[in-house]
């Protein structure tokens, strides 16, 4: 359900991972990691990645498959629906894909997110335009991009890279 060639076709992933440039050495938090399909992309590029998630269910399915294919530098973190669980300072890059919408009280969990970054590190989410599209959650369930930014900034986020050309039905917003 997760992972497939459906969804490379549309999520792309060697567009969005060659956007980060090297993370090749950097702790990369993938915040609801499901099924592994970005944490193990990641953690090919020579990242330690912390693969978070609210369900038991999708870390078991990883943990599965981190032992089935002998998989490094991923670490399971089960994490409650309003923290990302993170010690203060912990990571370089926070990684979020089709995840954003999710959250409740995102200012307050960005906040948190903001303060398990080191300085200089940079929080990624990438998610679904607000639109009717042939993917993705319902359109009442999808977050307009302006909204993103707003709620970034009342996190503490003061700059933003927005892409909305790299991929057919996603938005990508870098924020520090």
């Amino acid at each position: 359900r997760f992972e497939g060639p459906e969804r490379d076709a549309y999520q792309q992933p060697e567009k969005v991972l060659d956007l980060l440039g090297s993370i090749e050495g950097k702790t990369i938090m993938d915040i609801g990691a499901g099924s592994g399909y970005f944490s193990v992309k990641l953690a090919a590029r020579g990242a330690h990645v912390i693969a978070a998630d609210v369900s038991e269910e999708l870390q078991a399915y990883l943990r599965e498959r981190i032992a089935k294919d002998r998989l490094q530098d991923i670490e399971l973190r089960l994490i409650p629906y309003d923290s990302p669980a993170l010690k203060d300072v912990e990571v370089d890059l926070v990684f979020l894909a089709n995840t954003y919408h999710h959250i409740e009280d995102r200012a307050a969990y960005f906040r948190q997110v903001r303060q398990g970054t080191k300085p200089g590190g940079e929080l990624v989410i990438v998610d679904f335009f607000k639109a009717d599209l042939p993917v993705g959650p319902p359109v009442d369930h999808k977050v307009a991009l302006d909204t993103v930014i707003t709620e970034l900034k009342e996190a503490g986020y003061t700059s933003f890279q927005v892409e909305v050309d790299r991929l057919p039905y996603q938005y990508i917003v870098r924020a520090r």
